[in-house]
């Protein structure tokens, strides 16, 4: 049982670093150390450093290894199998454009190429094909030596019997993806497209688990990693490794899920998640203490119907690149330095001015600042670097990092305005939550921006998303679709709900070994005629009217309008089943100052571009209800924040920083 456990290990993998929080029961420890292009060497390195030979009960992990696959499109050689007639199903998608008025703007290419696209004819479930028909489809698919399979036949979300059929006859990879157990909902396209998307990831994901397992359990680690899935709780390694589209936000979920409850701790209901690490920055809103949720994401162009926290990423971090384009004008991103070799100031072979060596030039980050415990700065690299980006354009040093700044803040706060003004949502009414090891320092500019409320800069702001992996329950995500309307109701309804919840439960009781804590349960909604849907929360003894009150109040609030005379259908029923997480906010140790607050006094460059005397702060020594009028550094192991004159911070009982202006 998870509250048996009193040392659980948390590590989240990012593009630069890799963050490792510890839990031994009584206390916190953290650290942070530079990724590695095997991610597991940086794991265990990482690990063996901070524990120093210490027992450790649990292993929670936040990978990007799915996500980069993807992005990076390094995965299987996958071949197709649908229903004849389907096989361009992937291609056609839903005949949009990715950009209306862009006619160079191209689509994204299918992970599938169309030779090896396999077609079958549509049978039902009382029909059987010849042995014939099979054996020529495996010849067929065997022909085109696949490492992976994709099966996803019409209708193939109520019909997992004829696609086990099917991957008995075709299975020659050894490696199989149904679109029956890897998103058994309707609509053809996106079903396919995310069933292609696991197999495509499958075997590299795999290789990379397996062998995290082996490496962990071989530095005296428990083998039994818990991965973080996109929807925001944990998974066995085995189940992630079989279903990686379910952890393309592994790492960026667990920040969210430490936002909500940092945000609960300290009364901030209305939240935005701002997460800036060295490669990108990954935002989301947190509506009522809830993150917002989505059934559906767009990856590079690929559909991927997988529950997750509704994050939205830009390429935007502090190793983020600074270049000129064409028509001489400063551009920034979405190419990083990466860990290796990373910013010019890091002294590792980098020669590219990044967001963090303009932070290092003006005085934002210390030079004398050792990022990831040995990672010493070289200020003079990094001003080399910016003035030779600058030097075109006739910029200087100073010019080109106030620029670069500019810039990025303007990409995050497009960021903020997707998951906010675009969804209906008013920023304003919101504050402002940033961790990253680079958040703090961009993250009052950005409310700023946007007239928000405040800033929060909780604590363990550096290795937050490793924080969050603590904070997470296990969890079990499913889903069943088949369309009921007020006619239907009163006996399908109840079928359907009874039946997600109960295989919910026993899919969480298998793969945890003991029962869920509670089960929450959601219906997708929609105004018959209507293509696509709202979720509202249910449960199991709901009447139609209260769905239906519910869903017109959720439509309104989301869409702007709502039609509450209109017929409604519900298309897909959802559960998840949930556990406890390791250890919640009320089990850590009061936040207790130790230490001498100031550090310092070094010139600092304001967003004025003025160079100013500023005081240097040390965030674990400063007690609470302690204020700091900006300018101001406030320096911690992990991360930096950064306070422009005419701001205030405010150090809450419960460590966090509270930032108003």
């Amino acid at each position: 049982m998870i509250a048996e456990q009193t040392s659980v290990l948390g590590v989240d993998v990012g593009g630069t670093f890799t963050d490792l929080v510890w839990w031994d029961g009584q206390s916190l420890v953290t650290g942070k150390t530079l990724s590695t292009p095997d991610q597991s060497v940086g794991v265990v390195e990482g690990a063996r450093s901070l524990l120093a030979g210490s027992p450790v009960d649990r292993f929670l992990h936040g990978t990007t290894i799915a996500t980069n696959a993807l992005l990076e499109r390094k995965g299987a050689k996958v071949a197709f199998v649908t229903t004849t007639g389907f096989e361009d199903t992937i291609e056609i998608a839903r005949q949009d454009r990715p950009s209306l008025y862009d006619p160079f703007a191209d689509r994204a290419l299918p992970l599938v190429d169309r030779k090896a696209r396999f077609g079958i004819r549509r049978v039902t479930d009382a029909e059987e094909w010849s042995s014939e028909e099979l054996q020529e489809l495996a010849d067929q698919v065997a022909e085109f030596r696949p490492d992976s399979v994709a099966i996803s036949l019409l209708y193939g979300y109520a019909a997992e019997d004829l696609e086990r059929r099917v991957e008995a006859a075709v299975d020659v990879a050894g490696n199989t993806s149904l679109s029956s157990l890897v998103a058994p909902e309707i609509r053809e396209y996106e079903r396919a497209s995310t069933t292609i998307v696991n197999a495509f990831l499958t075997p590299a994901t795999a290789a990379y688990l397996e062998h995290l397992k082996e490496a962990v359990g071989a530095a005296g680690l428990p083998e039994e990693v818990m991965v973080m899935r996109s929807s925001g709780g944990l998974i066995p390694i085995d189940k992630a490794a079989a279903l990686p589209a379910s952890i393309l936000l592994s790492g960026p979920a667990g920040g969210v899920v430490a936002s909500a409850a940092v945000g609960e701790r300290i009364g901030a209901s209305e939240l935005i998640s701002f997460d800036m690490g060295g490669t990108s920055t990954d935002v989301c809103r947190i509506d009522g203490g809830v993150p917002e949720a989505t059934y559906e994401r767009n990856i590079e162009g690929l559909a991927v119907r997988m529950p997750s926290v509704a994050i939205h990423t830009v390429g935007a971090g502090g190793g983020s690149i600074g270049w000129i384009d064409p028509g001489r004008a400063l551009r920034v991103g979405p190419a990083s330095a990466g860990a290796n070799p990373g910013p010019a100031g890091y002294r590792r072979g980098g020669l590219d001015a990044t967001v963090t060596d303009a932070n290092i030039w003006l005085g934002r980050i210390g030079p004398d600042a050792r990022l990831a415990g040995d990672l010493d700065l070289d200020l003079a690299a990094a001003g080399e670097a910016l003035a030779e980006l600058g030097r075109p354009i006739g910029l200087d040093a100073t010019q080109t990092a106030l620029g670069m700044l500019e810039i990025v803040e303007a990409h995050m706060e497009r960021a903020v305005r997707k998951v906010s003004v675009e969804e209906g949502s008013d920023p304003r009414t919101s504050s402002l939550i940033a961790f990253g090891g680079a958040g703090a320092l961009h993250a009052t500019a950005l409310a700023a921006r946007l007239h928000m409320s405040g800033v929060i800069i909780p604590p363990l702001a550096g290795v937050f998303s490793a924080f969050g992996l603590l904070l997470s329950p296990p969890r079990v995500d499913r889903a069943m679709s088949g369309v009921i309307n007020k006619t239907s109701e009163a006996s399908l309804l109840k079928a359907q709900l009874g039946g997600i919840d109960r295989r919910a439960v026993d899919d969480f009781t298998a793969d945890v070994g003991h029962d869920p804590s509670e089960v929450v349960l959601t219906v997708d909604v929609r105004y018959i005629g209507q293509a696509h849907e709202t979720s509202v929360l249910v449960s199991a003894d709901i009447s139609w009217d209260e769905i239906g009150r519910r869903f017109h109040i959720a439509h309104k609030h989301r869409n702007g309008f709502w039609r509450p005379d209109d017929p409604i259908e519900i298309v897909t029923v959802r559960a998840a089943a949930l556990g406890d997480p390791v250890v919640t906010l009320g089990e850590l140790p009061e936040f207790r100052p130790v230490g001498e607050p100031k550090r310092m006094v070094r010139d600092v460059v304001d967003r004025d571009g003025i160079s100013k005397p500023t005081d240097v702060w040390w965030r674990p020594s400063l007690p609470v209800s302690f204020e700091i009028a900006g300018p101001a550094v406030i320096e911690e192991t992990e991360a930096t924040s950064f306070l422009a004159a005419g701001e205030t911070l405010t150090v809450h009982e419960s460590g966090a920083l509270q930032v108003a202006w």
